[in-house]
């Protein structure tokens, strides 16, 4: 599991968005059992996206990869999901935290300008906002070469788009920052996610990933104190010690006792 800190900037986020439809039609289709490049041929050869191009096809295979291919713990879990009826309240923010940490752009626009906006009390987010923080970050050396004027502002438009599809942002033409609801189940899944990068308690409350949701630390503690009335994990705190333990090793595991303790 890797971290964000130090990753080039790209533009695929032009040929992106959300692309929920399609990543619920994969992962209901995506067999655990056989290898990657297998599963990823079958899609091919069935045209599982219905009328889309063989380009397109190939546009949506290499962002599905690019987001949830990576980890095969993530990819077994994200099919348990779909595959035991998670509602999409839940996935939608699980899979928009995964395709958020998979891409440096997005996740450092949430973090960096989206989050502090709405910290402050700032609910409007325009397509030049978007813009000037690309061009900041370019100037910062954060992608591997200087991006035109078109590809600054395609990349501006396909983060907005992106965050209105996964519900961070609203409104079709005028965004503004949508209030997240985040499911205790996705926090849950999130948190085991995290723990695995970050044991340590306190600084499981702390992680900045957390800001992908608009959430402080104070409640991040409510929410896992939800979790542990729900029996999603277990959440001791005294003084400053705190541990959170899971009932379960692995992302898969997890995902089968988050389907059996939702139902």
């Amino acid at each position: 599991m890797r971290s964000n800190k130090s990753r080039i900037y790209s533009s695929k986020i032009i040929k992106a968005g959300a692309l929920l439809a399609d990543t619920k039609a994969l992962l209901a289709n995506w067999d655990n059992s056989l290898p990657l490049v297998d599963n990823l041929a079958r899609f091919r050869q069935e045209n599982i996206f219905g009328k889309a191009s063989r380009s397109r096809v190939e546009d949506i295979l290499d962002i599905f990869r690019q987001r949830y291919l990576n980890e095969d713990d993530v990819t077994k879990a994200l099919a348990t999901f779909i595959n035991g009826g998670l509602p999409s309240e839940s996935l939608d923010r699980i899979l928009y935290y995964h395709a958020a940490r998979a891409d440096p752009l997005l996740h450092d626009f949430v973090i960096e300008l989206v989050q502090p906006r709405y910290e402050t009390g700032l609910r409007d987010l325009h397509l030049e906002d978007a813009e000037g923080w690309i061009r900041k970050k370019i100037d910062e050396g954060k992608t591997h070469s200087t991006w035109s004027e078109s590809t600054i502002r395609r990349s501006a438009s396909g983060l907005m788009t992106t965050l209105r599809d996964f519900g961070v942002l609203q409104g079709a033409r005028n965004k503004s920052l949508a209030p997240i609801y985040l499911p205790a189940e996705a926090f849950s899944y999130i948190a085991f996610y995290l723990s695995k990068i970050q044991p340590s308690g306190k600084r499981l409350i702390e992680d900045p990933d957390w800001s992908l949701f608009f959430l402080t630390s104070q409640t991040v503690e409510h929410f896992f104190m939800e979790a542990h009335q729900l029996h999603l994990l277990n959440y001791q705190a005294a003084g400053s010690v705190i541990l959170i333990t899971f009932p379960a090793e692995s992302l898969e595991e997890y995902a089968h006792v988050i389907l059996e303790r939702s139902n």
